[in-house]
């Protein structure tokens, strides 16, 4: 609720209608003329103090959107691009277009749909407090859905065949399975989905990108899972399956590299394989200490601080799956978004 705007009798009263059913007084404290009472009072008469139109408020739809995980999305489409053997290209920035769009549907629809639970657990969220109207979350979900949609389509037909299934299986997730044993394999699915997106948009297929799609798609369902316990306390469980997984993925993405060639891989073996050893260690590094933490402590607020870094984790994860592959400069340049993602999630929550 905006200061603008004031309580009666529990409800929201706007500031033109508080100014109405207040008594007019003059400034000096005396009541005002019958006059002056009818000028207030009459709904014809301008009134000069009522406020300004509500303006949308940027901070709340930043923290609506989760901004700060935005930026975990391009690797998505360009590690699609990477294990598919084809280079970025016009068609791989629509599939990014199309995989933000998708990504920040699924965030809108969510707080839509956890409204109720939400002004229980987390009544400061923009829907519980007021800041972002209900109809306009879901508005936006909607909308968004569409011009995932529209920019996969304008990417080819694969690319599309791949985005209708991944919105799907968002709204699906949002609205019908997130609070089921369903609920992390969907989210999972939905990662997946995306780097094939990205495979499918550039190279036109998405088999050869299909193991980087499981190994991307493990770590989401061990964020996920993870992530289901963090408004209350739980037990060292999730978290502790979540810090295997971690290590389980290191090690495939270290020992076990590709074995197809193919035009992107032209560097020297060395660079890919020193490129793809840092940008591992790197991803470990980045959840192992959370991880930890919320092993000892499963506490909401350890916890979220493990799903915030998994989440964080996602892209030198992504930098390790374009660098097996060959493609060390999209690594690089995925890379160069991790920095960018930190700096706005110490403003804006990225859980």
């Amino acid at each position: 609720m905006s200061g603008r705007e004031a309580v009666s009798g529990g409800e929201a009263v706007s500031g033109r209608e508080a100014v109405i059913a207040a008594p007019a007084v003059h400034p000096g404290g005396a009541p005002a003329s019958t006059t002056d009472q009818a000028r207030t009072t009459d709904p014809r008469t301008p009134d000069l103090r009522s406020p300004a139109p509500r303006t949308p408020d940027l901070r709340a739809w930043a923290e609506l959107l989760r901004l700060p995980a935005l930026f975990t999305v391009p690797g998505d489409a360009l590690a699609g691009a990477a294990a598919a053997t084809a280079r970025p290209d016009r068609r791989t920035v629509l599939a990014i277009a199309s995989s933000l769009c998708l990504y920040e549907a699924g965030m809108a629809l969510n707080d839509w749909a956890d409204r109720e639970e939400d002004a229980a657990e987390r009544p400061h969220r923009p829907l519980p407090s007021g800041r972002v109207r209900p109809a306009a979350a879901l508005g936006a979900a909607c909308a968004l859905t569409a011009a995932g949609l529209a920019l996969a389509a304008r990417a080819g037909r694969p690319a599309l065949t791949v985005a209708a299934p991944l919105a799907a299986t968002v709204w699906s997730y949002d609205l019908l399975l997130k609070r089921t044993p369903a609920g992390p394999f969907a989210m999972a699915a939905a990662r997946g989905l995306d780097l094939l997106l990205g495979a499918a948009a550039t190279g036109g297929r998405i088999r050869p990108a299909l193991p980087s799609a499981a190994l991307l798609s493990t770590h989401t369902l061990a964020v996920t899972t993870v992530s289901q316990h963090e408004t209350r306390d739980s037990t060292p469980a999730a978290p502790l399956a979540a810090l295997a997984t971690t290590g389980a993925l290191a090690w495939l993405l270290h020992h076990r590299p590709p074995r197809d060639r193919s035009p992107l891989r032209r560097r020297p073996p060395g660079l890919t394989a020193a490129a793809t050893t840092a940008l591992t260690a790197a991803y470990a590094a980045t959840v192992a200490r959370p991880y930890v933490h919320a092993v000892l402590n499963p506490s909401p607020p350890l916890t979220q601080r493990a799903v915030g870094a998994g989440i964080r984790a996602t892209i030198p994860l992504q930098c390790a799956l374009a660098a097996r592959s060959g493609a060390v400069t999209t690594a690089l340049f995925t890379a160069a978004l991790a920095p960018v993602a930190q700096r706005f999630a110490r403003r804006v929550s990225v859980t």
